[in-house]
């Protein structure tokens, strides 16, 4: 089995033997990416998770009415067939 201490100190020790001029280049490339990736999502029609989670708590309540409405109509439809 495999000990998680010992792989996070292996990890440690690599990231401590990586010189500090590669690890300041690693992390100006890794903010230039996500800069990048945020620039071209945001020219995308795409919507925020937020977003998407209000919708769809939206959508499950309007759906929840709309099965109200139509078991009321059924109701009253089947009221007005009796009489």
């Amino acid at each position: 089995m495999i000990n998680a201490k010992k792989i996070e100190e292996i990890a440690r020790q690599i990231t401590d033997a990586i010189p500090p001029g590669v690890k300041t280049m690693a992390e100006g490339a890794e903010e230039k990416i996500k800069q990048t990736l945020q620039a071209q999502l945001a020219k995308l029609d795409v919507v925020t998770r937020e977003e998407f989670d209000v919708q769809t708590q939206v959508l499950a309540k309007t759906r929840a009415k709309l099965d109200a409405l139509e078991a009321k109509i059924a109701e009253l439809e089947a009221a007005q067939q009796a009489k």
